[in-house]
């Protein structure tokens, strides 16, 4: 059954790419919070860019939503000296609501935002902007490890958004692949073939994903993740 929860968009968040990295890696992590109604197209939120287009970014992963009741876990975890950064925005995300966890979300469910029509893609891969980003070196593994990574979507139908709009859901076609489910295979149980196969023939996931679990069931190993989550060194 599909739970009738309605949320409101507390806050939207655009960012321009910039210099971030060590090496100069340009990232848009550092979005701004807007007061304004934004344009939402297959693109994204109006305004909004991407530093790195081969991994983020594309209409697969047009939209990036990571719910606010996180960050409070994540300021009792790291205590008051980190409470200035763990707060709406600080993963990057464009939209921000309570009410949509990984554990409520599911791959496909089909969303209204403001006037928008958006699709659930996938979840986030934590990579080493993070580490940047919280001034953690192990925070990309620690936020992939919670499995709290926030997620994408793909836009359906284009409209706008302000904040205050609802974000409600419409349709939901994959009941039993919620977020925590994707996210407990994809890094904890990692080479479980039923589920590897099942989630290498969910239509609605991206097709990087579904890829993930097809390689992991014809070359019977797990891809490497260090690259992604280890800030590169200085050179």
């Amino acid at each position: 059954m599909m739970p009738t929860i309605q949320s409101t968009i507390d806050a939207i968040f655009i960012g321009q790419a910039r210099a971030f990295g060590p090496n100069v890696e340009v990232s848009a992590i550092q979005k701004q919070q807007v007061w304004d109604a934004v344009s939402v197209t297959t693109s994204g939120l109006q305004g909004d860019e991407q530093g790195d287009k081969l991994y983020h970014g594309g209409p697969d992963k047009a939209v990036h939503h990571y719910p606010s009741e996180h960050y409070a876990i994540w300021r009792a975890q790291f205590g008051d000296d980190a409470a200035s950064r763990f707060c709406p925005g600080g993963f990057g995300e464009n939209i921000s609501t309570s009410g949509w966890t990984e554990h409520r979300v599911c791959i496909g469910d089909v969303f209204m935002l403001g006037t928008a029509i958006l699709q659930v893609t996938q979840a986030r891969q934590p990579c080493w902007k993070l580490n940047l980003r919280f001034e953690n070196n192990h925070m990309a593994s620690i936020v992939q490890n919670s499995l709290r990574t926030g997620w994408y979507y793909r836009v359906l139908q284009a409209g706008s958004v302000a904040p205050g709009d609802s974000l409600r859901l419409l349709d939901r076609t994959q009941p039993d692949w919620s977020l925590a489910r994707l996210l407990h295979h994809l890094y904890i149980d990692t080479m479980n073939a039923q589920a590897m196969q099942a989630m290498s023939e969910l239509e609605e996931l991206t097709p990087s994903w579904r890829k993930i679990a097809q390689d992991r069931l014809s070359k019977g190993i797990v891809e490497d993740w260090q690259r992604r989550l280890q800030t590169p060194a200085i050179i």
